[in-house]
């Protein structure tokens, strides 16, 4: 069921190189309806209708929809005719123009409109998987993928194949340059190199937050900081507590960590309800949270040190300092010198994942073009473009166009702050690959044999009161001090029941708390107690912190019909 769209007057169709039966070119139209939720049956008969409409006209080649993974409300409609002549009988028809006013009453906001002939869009693969490519660009499929990553582990751990699962994790891999070399299991190599690029990232949104967000005011800083200064010692501190004098005591530092990737995910599922003052307070304290949990890591959980290592670490982090108050600004460059500085400190004993945050400190913000200037040229680029698009109908054919292009790409890199850069090419990476791959190295529990000696275990409690209770009250009781002693103020659109409420989202530990468990234990005891506190506190917080959500942030408006 499909249905040809109306070409707004600034997208008219061009010929492409296909002879169609009337001598001109085929032309293939994409278009994309955003429905309204509560219309969307009767969506579906205009589709049905109009589509029966256009097959009628002469030239009609054919109709497909695609439609958004879930329960997403995008429909994106591509639509064929063998000639442009034959497109334009169809958009003069009344027929089209009758369908056409009934629009309105099914749309959430207005259609898109895109020529794709003689484009890689047009092919059928490409058609075929656009609804995986809108699912692959949420945030939400990366924390399925996560969980998927968990549940496998979990269904593996306790399978007849538990013994090959913890087998194939435990397999060396050496990775060896001349004489010098690298000897780490499967298991070690994603946690002290897969998660090096989560760290990175990290860092890269941590100096995000301080040159341009949260964190740029001290004032405003204060706020999160408190928080998260809270809801990292309290829990740590309720840990320590249940496990004085125990040998799981080195494992204080589990229920710090917050996952930024679940938290967020839970308080987006309000949308329009949440306040976005309530969202930036809890992505700024989760970077302050992982700030506090890259010292611990760094201080508490580094067993010796190589001071020569760490030397020649200074010297590349030197290098790299240098590169960017230079103006270097090609990826290659901070690439080497951060995977030389990776090297250095994992041989220092220090643990590697410390290198992305460094690393991410000397990568550039600053863009080498100033918006006034990228316009200006941008637009005199354009103009270039479609005066030289007059003589060929294909860029490929076309060399003052590519020529063009090429500029373009040059401009908009130069246009774009190396930091910004790395983020958007390495964040699918890290959501979709790093971190599902890490959840099914080390969610692995054996739970029909194990569960009930965890819950017999004073680890096992210390991490579920560190995030069920020391998380909470932390958060909330630290804010409400820095707030009460006047080196803050709480933002007016949130009140402390939010607050609260948000500080439960905290609980949920998970990654970072899974990652400083491979730290704190050598002990597969310790470790399956530890994490069996990790996925029952993480579930319990983010369980409760989405009622207290429910129950106190403003109710949805109801929508009215005009």
């Amino acid at each position: 069921m499909e249905t040809p769209p109306e070409l707004e007057p600034e997208e008219t169709a061009e010929e492409t190189e296909e002879e169609g039966d009337s001598g001109d070119a085929a032309v293939t139209i994409s278009v994309t309806y955003f429905v309204r939720p509560d219309r969307e049956p009767q969506f579906q008969e205009f589709l049905s209708g109009v589509t029966q409409a256009a097959s009628r006209f002469p030239g009609y080649v054919g109709t497909r929809t695609f439609r958004g993974l879930g329960n997403s409300n995008r429909y994106r409609v591509v639509f064929r005719f063998d000639n442009l002549r034959a497109l334009h009988r169809w958009q003069d028809s009344e027929e089209r123009r009758h369908w056409n006013e009934l629009l309105p009453e099914f749309e959430a906001s207005p259609r898109r409109a895109v020529d794709i002939s003689g484009t890689s869009q047009e092919l059928t693969l490409a058609l075929a998987l656009t609804p995986l490519q809108s699912f692959v660009r949420t945030s939400v499929s990366g924390i399925g993928l996560l969980l998927l990553g968990t549940a496998l582990a979990l269904v593996l751990a306790n399978s007849p194949w538990s013994d090959a699962y913890s087998r194939f994790w435990a397999t060396d891999l050496t990775l060896r340059v001349g004489g010098y070399g690298i000897s780490q299991t499967l298991r070690l190599w994603v946690n002290d190199g897969l998660m090096s690029l989560f760290f990175f990232i990290v860092g890269l949104e941590i100096k995000r937050e301080i040159l341009v967000g949260e964190l740029s005011s001290p004032r405003q800083a204060a706020f999160p900081i408190a928080a998260a200064i809270g809801g990292g010692a309290v829990p740590a501190l309720v840990f320590a507590v249940l496990n004085l004098g125990g040998s799981g005591a080195h494992g204080w530092g589990i229920p710090m960590g917050t996952d930024t990737a679940f938290s967020l995910g839970v308080i987006s599922l309000f949308a329009a309800r949440v306040s976005p003052v309530l969202v930036v307070f809890l992505t700024a304290s989760t970077i302050v949270d992982d700030i506090l949990a890259v010292l611990v890591i760094a201080v508490f959980y580094t067993d010796s040190i190589s001071w020569p290592a760490l030397g020649a670490a200074a010297v590349l982090m030197g290098a790299l300092i240098l590169a960017n108050r230079a103006g270097f600004r090609r990826w290659p460059v901070y690439a080497v010198l951060g995977v030389g500085v990776w090297l250095a400190i994992f041989a220092s004993g220090v643990h590697g994942t410390l290198a992305g945050v460094l690393v991410a400190m000397t990568v550039p913000a600053r863009s080498w073009v100033n918006p006034r200037e990228f316009l200006r040229h941008g637009r005199h680029l354009l103009d270039e473009f479609e005066r030289a698009g007059t003589t060929s109908g294909t860029v490929l054919s076309n060399e003052e166009q590519q020529q063009v292009t090429h500029a373009l790409e040059h401009l908009t890199e130069g246009a774009e702050s190396p930091m910004t850069h790395f983020q958007h090419q390495l964040n699918p990476w890290v959501a979709f690959a790093i971190l599902p791959l890490f959840a099914f190295a080390n969610a692995g529990i054996p739970l029909i044999h194990g569960l009930g000696a965890a819950f017999t275990s004073p680890v096992t409690w210390g991490v579920i009161a560190g995030l069920i209770v020391g998380k909470p009250i932390g958060i909330t009781l630290v804010s409400w001090l820095a707030v009460k002693s006047g080196a803050t103020v709480l933002p007016s659109p949130i009140t402390w029941r939010q607050i609260f409420a948000v500080a439960w989202l905290g609980g949920i530990g998970f990654t970072m708390s899974l990652f400083i468990t491979e730290l704190a234990f050598d002990s597969d005891p310790l470790s399956d107690a530890a994490r069996v506190g990790i996925l029952a506190g993480s579930i319990v917080a983010g369980l409760v912190g989405y009622a207290l959500l429910n129950s106190w942030l403003p109710a949805p408006h109801a929508e009215k019909d005009t």
